[in-house]
């Protein structure tokens, strides 16, 4: 049976919660309702998911008077999430939508004659192809730009409001002409990329993103850019001449992660020139990090990644770079934090970025000249997006563990609320206490993480757990809110949040702790956390449950096969096969997933192979049942290609990207 996202979460969750009655609950009944005689809080249910109001990408206009951004509400009926622009006045007097509808609109961009707002939409597309709209901001409908049959990924507005860059992507050859698709049959996939498939994006086929150039007074597209390459994450430089953009480029740019910022001449035939040089990333547009000219448009600012050999784990920093080429200057060398989305003040002589620190992400403000970083928005929080304006106001999209994503004010060392959106549906419930914790592994290093206390806990009564592993592995469970624990909290559970070795946000060598060695330390430092838990009197050892998604379900299939202390595992988006599971999601064996072999990547050519030793789960043990795990069942022996492997790896294992890999 095929279910649809939204349903399945909900019934991931239910089946999570509600699969045992633990007694701990307090056994005084809730109201069924928010809107129930007594107007008491009740607890969350899995199906309150779709109350929740999802608010992103604030951006101001032009005077920093008004802020526009997107909110996302689920419709249960439909399983559908809609994406409305919505505007918030600075001084908080007004807050209202701009456009309605069940579609998703995204990527709002003010012009900066504060005229029209641009967003891209996949309305009136039965494919809902992404495409460039333009809303004029004194009132009236939106209208349809571009009809690009690849759609449109991105846009950038020039200095004088008169022309927009786009990204946009190749066509499939494949798809026929609407009219004509009932009388032919879509062609099969041609695969001849090395890099053949991409998470989410699904297979690779010989189509690329490249820069046009729309003038919105004729409406003619000239195209800027072109090649069997991708351009990606555009910027206009102050005086209109120029776009800086990030592309990687060379013989095969599938082979490689050495993304560099270029420059084009915003006119067609323009040349192209290079700006970054390093073999490091600059930046992955993965970051969603575009470079950013300064003011007198001299300088160009981005994000310089790290040691392509430590992969992930490396950590990102904020560099600057002579618009006309020439030496880079890292300027948080010493921060040995992650930063993103780099953004210079209006007198060029800072520049803002995001700082992923311990358990937080907050706002920073590193001088060019040198010096220390200054904070702009503090605290135990997490702040995703942000935007500042040329008089020098600040917003920032920012969480804690008690409130969902909402868009702030920040003024004066502290937060106003403009958007509100959550404040109604948050007054129906009680939520869990959530608390930092600190706690020492196995081997004496100190690891950080979280403790979601049980809803309605009975006196003196020790809780069920949930051990809960994050994804990544190379990131983070942080100040912010999560709905999923909230849940498990709302259903008498207890859940333990560990960020263990491998986790960004204490710095590079905390996060190398696991290259090469997945599941070894982590494992250790997740189970310190249980231990943490039940010494201080917090759990009942005896119902301990575990379960992660992605890289937090492969941490529970090294968990249940190792230990027998968990009474109950959920697997979410994991793998057992390594190997397979790089390339059946990946299309090639990045070295992320090499990584957890006992041999560094360079010298893992003789043969693909992953020591079961350390990667063990049901499947490897052909147990379907993960309710009771057996007992651990240790082996020495190694996966080589030539053995059997269940589809669809076994069908793509074999591909080039193996075979360059012997």
């Amino acid at each position: 049976m095929k279910t649809r996202p939204l349903v399945a979460f909900l019934l991931f969750v239910a089946s999570i919660t509600f699969a045992a009655s633990p007694s701990p609950i307090s056994t005084e009944s809730s109201p069924a309702s928010p809107s129930a005689t007594t107007g008491q809080p009740r607890n969350l249910k899995p199906e309150d998911y779709a109350g929740l109001r999802d608010v992103d990408e604030p951006k101001f206009s032009a005077d920093g008077n008004l802020v526009a951004y997107i909110l996302k509400t689920a419709d249960r009926e439909k399983d559908k999430v809609a994406g409305n622009l919505w505007l918030a006045k600075w001084d908080g007097s007004e807050n209202r939508p701009l456009t309605h509808g069940n579609n998703a609109q995204s990527h709002p961009r003010w012009s900066p004659d504060g005229k029209w707002i641009a967003f891209l939409s996949g309305r009136e597309d039965e494919n809902e192809i992404d495409q460039l709209w333009i809303l004029p901001t004194n009132g009236g409908e939106a209208e349809k730009i571009t009809d690009a049959k690849g759609g449109v990924e991105d846009f950038a507005w020039s200095p004088d409001s008169k022309r927009i860059v786009l990204v946009v992507r190749d066509p499939d050859p494949r798809e026929p002409e609407k009219k004509e698709k009932e009388k032919k049959t879509v062609p099969p996939l041609v695969i001849n990329r090395f890099h053949f498939k991409q998470d989410i994006d699904g297979y690779l086929t010989d189509r690329w993103s490249h820069l046009q150039l729309l003038d919105l007074a004729t409406r003619k597209i000239d195209i800027l850019t072109s090649g069997k390459h991708d351009e990606f994450l555009p910027a206009w430089s102050p005086n209109g001449n120029e776009i800086a953009f990030v592309t990687k480029r060379g013989d095969d740019p599938d082979r490689t992660v050495n993304w560099d910022v270029w420059v084009v001449g915003a006119k067609p035939g323009a040349a192209e020139r290079q700006i970054t040089t390093s073999p490091e990333a600059d930046p992955d547009p993965d970051w969603e990090s575009a470079p950013a000219w300064s003011p007198d448009g001299k300088t160009i600012a981005y994000i310089h990644g790290g040691d392509p050999k430590k992969v992930e784990y490396a950590v990102h920093t904020l560099a600057v770079i002579p618009a006309a080429g020439g030496e880079a200057k890292v300027l948080t060398q010493n921060l040995d934090r992650n930063v993103v989305q780099p953004h210079w003040s209006a007198d060029g002589k800072s520049i803002f970025v995001l700082l992923e620190d311990d358990s937080v992400q907050t706002l920073l403000c590193i001088p060019v000249s040198g010096g220390a970083p200054e904070p702009v928005v503090g605290g135990r929080r997490s702040i995703t997006a942000y935007d500042v304006s040329k008089n020098g106001k600040v917003i920032v999209r920012s969480s804690t563990p008690d409130r969902p994503y909402e868009i702030f004010a920040a003024e004066q060392n502290d937060l106003r609320n403009l958007t509100k959106q959550n404040d109604v549906w948050l007054k129906q419930f009680k939520l869990a206490r959530v608390e930092e914790t600190k706690f020492k592994s196995k081997d004496g290093t100190e690891v950080h993480g979280f403790f979601v206390h049980p809803v309605d806990l009975a006196a003196g009564v020790k809780p069920p757990a949930i051990l809960r592993p994050h994804g990544g592995p190379a990131s983070q469970f942080a100040n912010e809110f999560e709905f999923e624990m909230q849940v498990f909290a709302a259903n008498g559970y207890a859940v333990i949040m560990p960020n263990p070795r491998g986790s960004t946000g204490r710095g590079e060598e905390f996060a190398l702790g696991i290259f090469a060695a997945w599941g070894s330390v982590d494992l250790e430092d997740d189970l310190a956390a249980v231990d943490a838990a039940v010494a201080g009197g917090l759990v009942d050892p005896n119902r301990l449950g575990v379960g992660g998604w992605s890289y937090g379900g492969i941490s529970t299939n090294y968990l249940i096969a190792s230990t027998t202390r968990f009474k109950a595992a959920y697997s979410g988006a994991s793998a057992s096969n390594g190997a397979g599971h790089a390339v059946e999601k990946h299309g090639h064996l990045p070295e992320a997933f090499l990584s957890i072999s006992p041999r560094r990547p360079d010298q893992d050519t003789d043969a693909i192979s992953v020591r079961r030793e350390r990667f063990q789960c049901p499947a490897a043990q052909q147990r379907t049942d993960v309710s009771s795990p057996a007992q651990p069942q240790r082996s020495h022996r190694t996966h080589h290609l030539s053995r059997p492997i269940p589809q669809p790896q076994e069908t793509e294992l074999p591909h080039r990207p193996l075979q360059a890999l012997s």
